[in-house]
């Protein structure tokens, strides 16, 4: 197991301006992270490709290796031109990971504002479609693709399994995100268990979850049945994270694990503490 952050992590400092992506790296390296998945928030790749030579030199210099790339991308309800551009334009996407130097990235997949699993039924094909023809693309470059339990539409953890089965490629699998599947109202324990076999990488994020009748202000989001959610710290939560710990190490898990935090609290903070916590619970199981 290699423990280290998504750059995501940090997303709140870079917005204010208070670090760039080479400052993100050498933290990482300070708190003792092994590696950092990047996310292009708070900076583009595209619009400033020299930036990914930088990237990949700054934290070669550190010791840090680059284990995923991560992008949004949506499959659903789009009509046959549009299909095809978010085809190539994420073809695109995985040529900036092949420059990076990465053997992970991940895609997300659909998004919906009709979250029923009929609607998802319908979509699937379509989508996985669209999967395959990625991760055929990638593999010519030595990377597998992956959808993330993100966005609401394809979150539950029998919707990622029935996409990457649908998909049927070696090369596609999923990020497991242990907090994710709460935006989903389900239990991370359970959905953890059910997906960590197709993991080709797992995000380690926490959450505060309150039932829908006790609305509790500022700063939180509804999970998609109207409950609230927070971001936490990993490990001061209400995820029974001792238990996902245990999960994840017992299955065999052997890859990269990284911290994400989109709490209230400072970024730097948040995935120090993380990281830390992650660090101990595993090293205890």
């Amino acid at each position: 197991m290699k423990l280290g952050v998504s750059s995501y992590s940090l997303y709140q400092a870079m917005n204010k301006g208070e670090m760039t992506i080479t400052d993100v790296i050498d933290y990482v390296a300070e708190i003792g992270g092994e590696h950092i998945e990047i996310v292009p928030l708070g900076f583009n790749l595209k619009e400033t490709p020299a930036l990914i030579d930088t990237i990949k030199s700054h934290a070669a210099s550190k010791g840090i290796e680059i284990s995923n790339y991560a992008i949004g991308a949506n499959f659903a309800e789009l009509d046959d031109a549009a299909y095809e551009a978010e085809i190539e334009r994420v073809k695109g996407e995985v040529d900036i990971a092949a420059a990076l130097g990465v053997k992970l990235m991940r895609h997300d997949v659909g998004s919906s504002k009709d979250l029923s699993i009929t609607h998802f039924l319908e979509e699937l094909p379509r989508m996985a479609n669209a999967c395959r023809i990625i991760a055929d693309y990638a593999a010519e470059r030595g990377i597998t693709t992956s959808v993330e339990n993100h966005g609401y539409f394809i979150q539950h953890s029998d919707r990622v399994k029935a996409l990457v089965q649908t998909v049927n490629h070696p090369n596609f699998k999923t990020t497991l995100d242990i907090g994710n599947f709460l935006c989903a109202d389900e239990v991370s324990t359970v959905a953890v268990a059910n997906n960590i076999g197709l993991a080709s990488m797992v995000h380690f994020k926490d959450f505060y979850y309150r039932p829908a009748n006790r609305a509790p202000g500022s700063g939180w989001f509804n999970t998609s049945s109207g409950n609230w959610l927070r971001g936490a710290i990993v490990g001061q939560g209400d995820i029974d994270m001792p238990e996902v710990v245990r999960i994840v190490k017992e299955s065999g898990y052997d890859g990269y694990i990284s911290i994400e935090f989109e709490g209230m609290e400072d970024c730097r903070t948040g995935a120090k503490f993380g990281l830390e916590y992650v660090r101990k619970a595993w090293n205890e199981v």
